[in-house]
């Protein structure tokens, strides 16, 4: 079964990184869903969360450690791990239903950014399934436009310290 994997990639930040990265997956077969690459607190270094469907990423872990300027790569458990997105949406909005489109942004804490005389933009940032589940609610209004960022992740941590036995 094929299923989405998060990747998190650190790389130099160097010219042609992100792409010698796409291509290698491109050559495996292997469909990117969704790229976002960004620096880190590391001056000259940056993460690329990468997500694809596949069943098994071993051998693309592989060939993507060979690359010269890939330093460490995280498969992501979602289970332990942060995801976000952020989208900008533009929605049908005539005076006579405007209302109800900000009631559901309200709801979900997206943001009006534009208003027009038949239209609502709305910025929303949160868990892929929340904006695609904002995207369901708002979709009979009318989707004029829909832009996504890519899917940035990190693991999380653990909430409780361990304590050591003492004896």
């Amino acid at each position: 079964m094929r299923e989405h994997r998060v990747l998190s990639v650190l790389v130099e930040d160097k010219p042609g990184v992100l792409a010698r990265v796409s291509s290698l997956l491109a050559r495996r077969g292997f469909n990117i869903h969704s790229l976002a690459v960004g620096p880190t607190a590391d001056a000259g270094l940056s993460t690329m969360t990468i997500v694809v469907m596949a069943a098994e990423l071993e051998q693309v872990k592989k060939q993507l450690h060979k690359l010269v300027n890939v330093v460490k790569i995280t498969e992501l458990d979602p289970a332990i791990s942060i995801e976000r997105e952020i989208m900008l949406v533009k929605v049908n909005a005539t005076s006579g239903r405007r209302g109800d489109v900000i009631d559901l942004a309200r709801i979900f804490n997206a943001t009006p950014v534009d208003v027009a005389v038949n239209s609502l933009t709305l910025l929303m940032a949160g868990k892929p399934s929340k904006l695609n589940d904002f995207l369901d609610l708002v979709r009979p209004f009318g989707i004029i436009e829909l832009v996504k960022s890519g899917r940035i992740a990190v693991r999380r941590e653990p909430k409780v310290r361990k304590l050591k036995a003492v004896g």
